[in-house]
C-alpha cells in the first residue's frame, strides 16, 4: 500500500512526464524591466547573463531544451522561475542571455523538451 508522500511523488512524475514537451510562445525578461538581480520564486538572484527560464509548473531546476521553430536554433535552460504571466498562449519566460542564444526578438514560436 503506498502511503501520501509516495502518492504525491507518483503524480508530481506523471504530471512532469505529461509536460515532457511543449509548442507555444516563448517571451523574454531581464533587461531594463528592473527583474536583474531580485529573487525568483525559486529564492535565487534573477541573473539576465544566465541561461535561465520561467515556466508555470515544471519544477525548479529542471533542465529544458528551447527550440526556436522559426530558425531551429536551441539552447538548454534552468527553470528557477514562475510565469510567464502575459497572454495564455505564452508557455516559457526566458533570460536575456537565452533569447539572444536562440535569436528570438520579442516572442517566437518555441518547442520545449524536458532534459533527463
Amino acid at each position: 500500500m503506498m502511503n501520501f508522500k509516495s502518492i504525491i511523488i507518483a503524480s508530481l512524475f506523471l504530471f512532469v512526464s505529461n509536460v515532457n514537451a511543449q509548442t507555444g510562445q516563448a517571451s523574454w525578461y531581464g533587461v531594463g524591466d528592473g527583474f536583474q538581480g531580485r529573487k525568483t520564486a525559486s529564492g535565487e538572484r534573477f541573473n539576465t547573463h544566465a541561461f535561465t527560464a520561467a515556466h508555470r509548473t515544471l519544477p525548479f531546476g529542471t533542465k529544458v531544451k528551447v527550440t526556436n521553430l522559426n530558425n531551429g536554433r536551441s539552447v538548454f535552460v534552468r527553470i528557477t522561475d514562475r510565469g510567464p504571466y502575459a497572454g495564455k498562449n505564452r508557455i516559457i519566460d526566458l533570460s536575456h542571455a537565452a533569447k539572444s542564444a536562440i535569436g528570438m526578438g520579442g516572442t517566437a514560436k518555441v518547442s520545449l523538451q524536458v532534459v533527463r
